[in-house]
């Protein structure tokens, strides 16, 4: 027979969780923006020169829906880089795509939008593809972020209009204006074959 005994201690951490007293609820406070490029023989390298080309490759990445934080602040790369730890568990939006085609045009965005009464949440919105240059990636990215957030204030948006027209709705609507920007990276895939991965990502930080 075989006896199992029970850390007091272990029970009493078990109690206070399921009594939600251990558990703060984690709300991210800043967040910026990253991305990069790698090519390499093997896709799963690629990946990592990329995200080593984005400056996060020393974290654990968790990938996180598409809800920017009311009163998150925006920071500097530079500055949110130097907030990363080793092994740190990091909460990322992440758009990727890859090829090993030679010349293939590959992108990978993320659009945020948020409102101007910075106590509301936004929405960030990833992206990736193929044959879209940087530009015509971010500007798709940030539309659906954008087209998100408006229906949650009321503001219709004919999907069959331009993206510039559709943006002057929300910049000239006073009560309930809102901004938008994105970032997005491209490559052609390597001329010798080697798989090539771009990358985007929202990077979240929860102090």
């Amino acid at each position: 027979m075989v006896i199992f005994q029970v850390d007091p201690q272990h029970q009493l951490a078990k109690k206070e969780i399921e009594r939600g007293q251990s558990l703060e609820k984690i709300v991210p406070k800043r967040m910026f923006f990253t991305r990069g490029v790698g090519h390499h023989r093997n896709k799963l390298q690629s990946f990592e020169i990329a995200l080593r080309d984005a400056g996060i490759e020393k974290c654990n990445l968790v990938t996180i829906s598409s809800i920017f934080p009311p009163n998150c602040k925006i920071i500097s790369k530079s500055k949110g880089l130097d907030n990363l730890l080793p092994g740190q568990i990091t909460f990322v939006v992440l758009a990727r795509e890859c090829t090993n085609e030679p010349s293939r045009l590959i992108s990978a965005a993320v659009g945020l939008a948020r409102p101007a009464a910075k106590e509301h949440y936004g929405y960030i919105s990833e992206h990736h593809g193929f044959g879209q240059n940087a530009r015509q990636a971010g500007d798709f990215a940030e539309d659906l972020a954008a087209t998100m957030l408006a229906s949650t204030l009321g503001i219709e948006m004919d999907p069959d209009k331009a993206w510039d027209e559709r943006k002057q709705l929300y910049v000239m609507d006073k009560n309930r204006q809102f901004t938008s920007s994105s970032i997005a990276k491209c490559a052609h895939g390597h001329k010798a074959g080697l798989w090539t991965t771009v990358l985007a990502c929202a990077v979240m930080l929860v102090s």
